[in-house]
């Protein structure tokens, strides 16, 4: 299966690089991973609606980019759906026995993602209903990834 990561952000944290490169690590075991990582549209403290759809946009323009048409794609969006490990493992199992071997994961910016992004995402996927800095979210999605390839593969896992 090939996974890509399609986000917004770079990350400066060395903690999160350290989590993310152990289970970029981990993962090549499973699946051919690719982190695709585009720079944040400045976003002051104070923004109009409208100022805010235009950022999301801009951002928005430069994800589908990287979004082909051939890929699955799974927007990460706090108004998806909620899935159990167990859930998101069937998930991606299903995906692969129905040929979809291509699947992209989008992580937007500091704002959410624009309307369009939304609009191509093939399944929206909620975390929780809190909000969670997308750096961080990049290392929990790659975690919970690997969770899945090793629940579809029957092997053991943290509960």
């Amino acid at each position: 299966m090939n996974i890509k990561i399609v986000t917004v952000g770079k990350i400066k944290e060395k903690y999160l690089k350290l989590g993310i490169d152990e289970f970029t690590k981990r993962l090549s075991k499973y699946c051919k991973l690719d982190i695709v990582e585009l720079s944040d549209e400045k976003a002051p403290e104070n923004l109009s609606e409208k100022e805010m759809d235009m950022i999301k946009d801009k951002e928005g323009k430069k994800i589908l980019s990287h979004v082909k048409d051939t890929t699955y794609a799974i927007a990460l969006a706090i108004d998806g759906k909620n899935l159990s490990s167990e859930d998101l493992a069937d998930k991606l199992n299903s995906l692969s026995i129905m040929g979809k071997s291509n699947v992209t994961f989008i992580i937007g910016g500091s704002l959410g993602l624009s309307d369009e992004v939304l609009k191509r995402a093939d399944f929206k996927l909620s975390f929780s209903k809190m909000t969670f800095p997308h750096q961080l979210m990049r290392l929990i999605l790659l975690e919970q990834v690997y969770r899945s390839f090793r629940i579809i593969k029957g092997e053991p896992y943290h509960k």
